[in-house]
């Protein structure tokens, strides 16, 4: 079986930070944290498990920084978003799952250019 390691970017480790020293004072960034945490748990067991984003979908700027191929997204409370990507490892034994970006809802439609209807 594969080990999975889920890797931050600097962005998302800001982020995660922030939801770190905010969390003992915010229910908000609490829950938010409690979820993520939760999450990366869940993509330790299972790689796959965020929803897939069409390869069309994908923002030029991740392609260009980071050369992703591939996206999954997970939901998180409040409408914050964690995207990650998967990559080899440096063994043919692990998986690297890449935490991109933890945004919030508006954050996330800017970057996917979805509109207001």
């Amino acid at each position: 079986m594969k080990q999975i390691r889920v890797i931050l970017s600097s962005e998302a480790k800001e982020v995660y930070r922030f939801l770190n020293k905010e969390s003992p004072d915010s229910k908000q960034e609490r829950m938010i944290l409690k979820s993520l945490n939760q999450k990366i748990e869940l993509i330790k067991q299972n790689p796959h498990f965020g929803n897939p984003i069409s390869k069309k979908l994908i923002p030029e700027e991740y392609v260009k920084k980071y050369g992703v191929r591939n996206l999954f997204r997970v939901e998180l409370p409040n409408f914050w978003r964690m995207l990650y990507t998967l990559t080899k490892g440096e063994t043919k034994i692990e998986v690297i799952a890449f935490v991109l970006d933890i945004i919030n809802h508006p954050a996330y439609n800017k970057k996917f250019r979805y509109k207001k209807k």
